[in-house]
């Protein structure tokens, strides 16, 4: 069901814990700036943060399918789809799908809570 390996997952759940918890990284629910550059804004502050090098690294070095499993799946936990739309939540991720997925994601407030229920969602768990 999903074309990435849950391991991989579990890691980037693991970073993205780990960077979104730090005092001083400060990712508002709404954007106060109206462009679509806003994340990039934010993110550019924590560019030499360890973990957000790692965490952006592993989304990279994804392939572009994988990559749109792991919008699809952070879709499904915020509830943009039920479980039985998979396909449909995987269809609109490949048509989004552009050159900053790996911003997008750790950008995402509540991104590591979204993927665990994404993963819980279709069967899957960080917990074995």
């Amino acid at each position: 069901m999903l074309e990435l390996n849950p391991e991989i997952i579990c890691f980037i759940i693991a970073k993205a814990h780990e960077f979104h918890t730090r005092e001083s990284i400060v990712i508002p629910e709404e954007p106060t700036n109206p462009p679509e550059d806003w994340a990039l804004q934010v993110l550019a502050e924590h560019g030499e943060d360890l973990t957000y090098q790692e965490i952006k690294a592993t989304i990279e070095d994804l392939e572009p399918d994988q990559q749109e499993t792991l919008v699809a799946l952070m879709w499904l936990g915020r509830g943009d789809y039920e479980a039985e739309e998979w396909g449909a939540a995987q269809q609109a991720a490949h048509e989004s799908h552009n050159e900053r997925t790996a911003e997008y994601l750790i950008a995402t407030p509540l991104v590591a809570d979204y993927l665990e229920e994404g993963l819980s969602l279709l069967g899957y768990s960080c917990d074995e």
